[in-house]
């Protein structure tokens, strides 16, 4: 009779992939399965006797085998195999499939009952993880400044000895093509140790190990150790997430404190508001000073990053307070675009009048350099920072802060150059659009605040921005989240300001007709071949003014004919797009709303004012040439009147609109951030009505594509938080240039 089935996994000769001899045991002889022989005659205590084989039992088995992979080597018309092998496992099989079988299927035979031979040199034996163990220790690199560095070595204890799993899943994250597919299996992922060996570990598992070496990961290693900057120290308290709550699964050596230093810095500590303080914060303000302040306390910057109209100038107020109430040695820098030094001022005095303030601008300025020690807080402007950047530089500062911090997200830029020179002991951005075109605004802003913390531009252009913004790369993108997330605070106003009425943004697309749709087609199909003429002379990389150039033409006939510098546009009488603003506009009058029009050109907001006049509407406008502007404001804010033109530029900062209730753009831009900003005038903290915004475009034009673009963009942002001009490739520019409602 059967005693169970015996497979035998002999060393592959023939063909490179497992192969196994499965043989029968009748009363202690063995029958090979590919022996045709229907009896077995068998040597027992009671002498020879003959056995019939029990075929039934027999194909029971052979089902059973079959069913965790292995295939008859009869079956197979292309494999040769030695006379000994009668099943071949996965022919096509890589280590992890094939370690697969060996982890899996094996403990099932056996729990079956089956004897399981392996022969010592089979090339994909699996061994039991056991007991996992982390050494960190303490390491200083004098080629790296201004950090802390450490290095880390991990892997399992057999048979009581240590192996350092770290080179072979580290050489994983070096082949990240594969990551991905390789994360997706059901099984397990097969970790070599030497050249017969493997340690099979389960996907789920692997993902956040890697995860959390991506997160630590700084590029390639000197040694066979993880080097990694205390900024990624995080990172290690998710290994103790591989391993659940068995204190005895992940065995720590950490003599120079890492994981404790970590669990400090992720630590925020609740704290009373500063007295002094002319305001009752919000629960979300709170947080953000208990923030601010946590982040001084672990001597770390950060990038204050709320959504515009939640009170990033007053959390940074009351974070001053704070600072400068016993605590700070030397003044603090706010520096600011110009527009906004005054509103600062004024807001410190409003709700910390105790601090003393000076705004450091205008022709008598220098007189104020020998004393500004004798102040709490110095107010500037980004052009004055570079002017007198010399001057600047010999005075220390407590708090350097910079408010629309994206003025430094060019990385090449004398401004953000000037910034990085000061000497500070705290640095802060504050910015609702931490990140407006590419990551590289990003990197930016951080290598102001905290140097060194996300790498080199180089080095993190080749480990983040290629990978997320070329190749859609969702785990690089969740490490960048993951290493940024404790420096940033974005809070957004459905989340925390519920108290906000609602907003409602509605696209109203427009037709173009007649001679101004001809106008359109005709420069549509002269810019094209102009611009592929250019790029074929020039490379695509450096075409790009040409490009948009060409686009900004087809957008102003899309805004209206007479933008655009050519005799034919002169001749024509039909703007489709004013025509439906100045139906929009006294509709909107008559239900008492108060209306704020954003427009990217200064001229289309003189022909809008024209044409508003024409109707006998009242209105004000704010441009980059206005004189006065809180004149402005103050006219629209106290309801002399109910229309408000402004420049996208000049508008985008510094402005509280909460009078407004209707936020018209007559011309759509490439960032979506510039025209999330405009918006932000009225939808901010002390608006009582509901908001309600309209986009005006040209169906089919090229309009409609910037908001596709506009899309991708955002997707972008939010994917890192919870133009100058988009990145131009071939497909984008013939998406831009295809025929109107092509």
């Amino acid at each position: 009779m059967v005693d169970q089935g015996t497979p035998f996994l002999p060393k592959p000769t023939w063909v490179k992939a497992p192969l196994i001899a499965l043989s029968f045991d009748y009363e202690g002889t063995e029958v090979r399965a590919s022996d045709p022989m229907r009896r077995v005659f068998a040597s027992t205590a009671h002498g020879a006797m003959s056995i019939d084989r029990e075929q039934s039992a027999e194909n029971h088995a052979r089902a059973v085998l079959e069913s965790l992979g292995a295939t008859e080597l009869e079956c197979l018309e292309h494999y040769t195999a030695p006379a000994s092998a009668d099943y071949l496992i996965q022919p096509d099989g890589d280590a992890h499939t094939l370690c697969a079988f060996t982890a899996y299927a094996v403990p099932q035979l056996q729990r079956l009952g089956w004897r399981v031979t392996i022969d010592p040199d089979y090339p994909w034996q699996v061994v039991n993880e056991g007991q996992w163990y982390a050494d960190v220790d303490d390491t200083r690199d004098g080629g790296r400044e201004q950090s802390t560095w450490f290095s880390l070595e991990l892997g399992i204890e057999l048979d009581g000895q240590r192996i350092n799993l770290l080179p072979p899943l580290l050489d994983m994250l070096d082949r990240a093509s594969s990551l991905r597919a390789l994360l997706n299996r059901r099984k397990c992922i097969a970790v070599p140790i030497d050249e017969k060996r493997y340690v099979a570990i389960k996907p789920q598992r692997m993902r956040i190990l890697l995860d959390v070496l991506l997160e630590l990961y700084e590029g390639p290693q000197q040694d066979a150790r993880l080097h990694f900057s205390e900024y990624a120290a995080a990172g290690l308290l998710r290994l103790d997430e591989i391993f659940g709550d068995n204190a005895q699964s992940l065995s720590w050596s950490d003599g120079a404190g890492v994981r404790q230093r970590a669990q400090t810095r992720s630590a925020v500590q609740s704290i009373r508001a500063p007295s002094g303080l002319f305001a009752t914060l919000r629960p979300y303000q709170q947080e953000g000073l208990e923030w601010l302040q946590h982040l001084r306390c672990q001597d770390l910057g950060g990038i204050l990053a709320d959504d515009m109209g939640l009170g990033k100038t007053l959390q940074t107020i009351a974070h001053l307070l704070c600072e400068h109430s016993g605590r700070a040695e030397h003044p603090s820098l706010v520096v600011a675009p110009t527009s906004l030094v005054y509103n600062w001022q004024r807001e410190i005095a409003k709700f910390a009048p105790s601090l003393r303030t000076c705004a450091f601008v205008g022709n008598r300025r220098h007189r104020l350099y020998p004393r500004l020690d004798r102040y709490d807080v110095v107010l500037t402007s980004y052009p004055l920072l570079v002017r007198d950047l010399d001057q600047l530089k010999e005075q220390s500062f407590h708090l350097l802060i910079l408010d629309e911090a994206q003025t430094i997200k060019n990385s090449r830029s004398q401004t953000r150059r000037a910034a990085v020179a000061l000497d500070a002991q705290h640095r802060l951005c504050l910015s609702g659009t931490p990140l407006e075109n590419n990551l590289g605004e990003l990197w930016s802003l951080f290598d102001f605040v905290m140097p060194g913390m996300l790498g080199s531009a180089a080095d993190f252009r080749e480990r983040f921005r290629a990978p997320i913004e070329k190749n859609q790369d969702s785990a690089r993108l969740g490490v960048l989240r993951q290493r940024v997330a404790p420096y940033i605070l974005r809070r957004i106003k459905e989340e925390v300001a519920r108290d906000l009425p609602p907003k409602t943004e509605i696209v109203r697309p427009v037709e173009l007709r007649g001679d101004q749709r001809e106008l359109y087609e005709s420069i549509r199909l002269a810019a094209h071949d102009h611009v592929r003429a250019i790029i074929a002379q020039r490379g695509i990389s450096r075409s790009t003014i040409a490009v948009l150039d060409a686009l900004m033409k087809l957008r102003q006939v899309c805004c209206d004919p007479r933008l655009v510098k050519v005799g034919a546009a002169r001749q024509i009488a039909n703007t489709a797009k004013l025509d439906l603003l100045m139906e929009m506009v006294p509709l909107q009058l008559q239900q008492g709303r108060r209306i704020l029009i954003f427009s990217q050109f200064t001229t289309m907001l003189k022909l809008i004012g024209r044409e508003l006049s024409d109707a006998g509407i009242n209105y004000v406008s704010l441009t980059g040439a206005t004189a006065d502007r809180q004149a402005q404001v103050d006219a629209f804010q106290n309801g002399v009147v109910d229309v408000f033109l402004i420049s996208l530029k000049a508008g985008g900062t510094g402005l509280n609109l909460t009078r407004a209730d209707t936020v018209i753009h007559y011309d759509p831009w490439w960032n979506p951030a510039a025209q999330s900003q405009a918006t932000d005038r009225a939808y901010r903290i002390g608006q009582k009505r509901p908001v309600f915004v309209y986009k005006l475009i040209v169906a089919g034009s090229v309009e409609e594509r910037m908001l596709q673009l506009q899309q991708q963009k955002q997707r972008l942002a939010d994917g890192i938080l919870a133009g100058t001009q988009t990145a131009l490739d071939d497909e984008t520019i013939d998406t831009l240039f295809a025929p109107l409602g092509g």
